[in-house]
């Protein structure tokens, strides 16, 4: 589909109310009528085909996101979302598969809305990976009642769900979290708890630390140059064109070198990091 794809909807956006009514009035294809328009749009790039299709299923993005209303969060942001959802289906829906758009967009909106509400329910992200999603979407639909799961509950929605206890418990102590301002608002109440700013300190410049690291690093480079010291002509020279030159040399370069196998070489090699790592404890 083209760029155009980008339709305009003549829907009502003055409230959420009006817009629900509107989109209900909206009547829904039939199955050879559906057929017809989506192939239209994807055998002729038809954009009046693209804009029916999304306008007849703008009533079931609306109740998809409705479910989604126990997260504290816009009920207009989630429809916008699932709009989203709904277009990019309608973009990829080949009718020649014989299911109904309705089936195959379910995918994609709920996808779009589940990506704006982690991203949008906490400040701090509560789950980032696939897996993680996953399971933060059917723990929060498995929380039938306030309070942390027992041991027997957190055993039965790990082994519904196929992921281990300790996986329920660290994501049911994300959901349970609350969000901290790091500074404290102005306030003269003595009683609010202190924020991250008043006890996170930032010791990267300490300058007592940035001294015991200066004298670490340069202790060690001093046992280092003292271990090399140690090793025979061959060896160091061999260490230094492997590890410690810009331009590090290969195992082949170094056997045509010392007309020897590139096996020796490496035996070399590795006979003085040994030693080098004696020297070092």
């Amino acid at each position: 589909m083209s760029k155009g794809f980008d339709l305009q909807l003549s829907i009502p956006t003055g409230s959420l109310e009006s817009y629900t009514q509107a989109v209900s009035r909206i009547p829904m294809l039939g199955a050879e009528e559906e057929f017809e328009l989506a192939a239209r749009l994807r055998e002729d790039n038809d954009l009046e085909a693209a804009r029916q299709l999304i306008l007849s299923h703008l009533r079931f993005v609306a109740h998809v996101a409705r479910s989604y209303s126990g997260y504290g969060l816009s009920q207009a942001d989630l429809i916008q979302e699932g709009s989203i959802g709904l277009m990019k289906a309608v973009k990829r829906f080949d009718p020649s598969f014989g299911v109904r758009l309705v089936s195959f967009a379910v995918y994609w909106i709920r996808a779009e809305i589940h990506e704006y509400v982690l991203r949008n329910w906490r400040i701090v992200k509560v789950a980032t990976t696939k897996a993680q999603r996953k399971l933060f979407f059917n723990l929060r639909s498995s929380k039938k009642r306030l309070g942390w799961f027992t041991h027997d509950e957190t055993q039965a929605v790990a082994k519904d769900l196929g992921v281990s206890e300790s996986d329920v418990r660290e994501m049911e102590s994300r959901l349970s979290g609350q969000d901290v301002a790091f500074e404290a608002r102005d306030s003269d109440d003595d009683e609010i708890a202190p924020t991250p700013a008043a006890y996170l300190q930032d010791s990267r410049f300490e300058p007592s630390q940035l001294l015991e690291a200066d004298d670490w690093k340069a202790s060690q480079n001093s046992r280092l140059h003292a271990a090399i010291s140690t090793l025979d002509e061959r060896s160091r020279d061999i260490m230094q064109q492997r590890w410690l030159s810009d331009n590090k040399s290969t195992l082949q370069e170094l056997a045509d070198k010392y007309q020897i196998s590139a096996e020796r070489i490496r035996q070399v090699e590795n006979n003085a990091i040994k030693k080098l790592k004696q020297a070092l404890i």
